[in-house]
């Protein structure tokens, strides 16, 4: 188990400019938005425009703050994404454009390299007690609103928890929050 604080996570420019994301954990340990095989990050998007194109890679968003977004993903039907929506799980290689609902928003995105990893993405409002029974390679836990608490850690906003081979394994979320359960598997 590892605890990935907040103030630890890497901040680097989006990989068309536009922006900066907050890395929070890479596989392999400090591969580039070039060559990962999984990368969890948040980012802050303010204004209209076109997503970065990451050839070969799956990807998930969900909106973390803000009044919400519309993806137009080439080939999908358009989505418009909030915060209470699920999470939404489309490919990186598509052309893909963003229309913001109103103001700036915060998202998390899960990227997996095809054909090396699959991933899931799970969002808990947390207010009692929940018991989740997990298998993967890696599971991580994202806590994105108010403090979650598993076994004797408490994560705080943004904070989040990874563990390394998960098979069957049962986790309790408690506390008061949101998090989120990104479940990463070798192809």
């Amino acid at each position: 188990m590892q605890l990935l604080k907040n103030h630890q996570h890497r901040r680097m420019p989006w990989k068309n400019g536009g922006g900066v994301t907050v890395e929070i954990a890479v596989f392999p340990e400090n591969a580039s938005v070039d060559n990962f095989d999984w990368r969890i990050s948040t980012a802050t998007v303010a204004s209209d425009g076109s997503f970065s194109v990451f050839t070969g890679i799956d990807r998930t968003l969900s909106v973390l703050e803000g009044d919400g977004i519309t993806l137009s993903v080439e080939g999908l039907a358009d989505q418009e994404l909030k915060g209470e929506t699920p999470p939404f799980s489309f490919p990186a290689d598509s052309p893909t454009s963003a229309k913001l609902l109103g103001s700036a928003i915060t998202d998390l995105n899960v990227m997996t390299r095809r054909g090396r990893f699959t991933h899931q993405v799970s969002r808990y409002g947390v207010t009692k007690p929940v018991s989740l029974s997990l298998n993967g390679a890696t599971v991580l836990v994202f806590c994105s609103k108010g403090a979650v608490q598993t076994g004797d850690t408490q994560l705080e906003v943004n904070d989040c928890l990874r563990f390394e081979h998960c098979n069957n394994a049962e986790l309790q979320l408690s506390g008061n929050g949101i998090a989120f359960v990104i479940v990463l598997n070798p192809v």
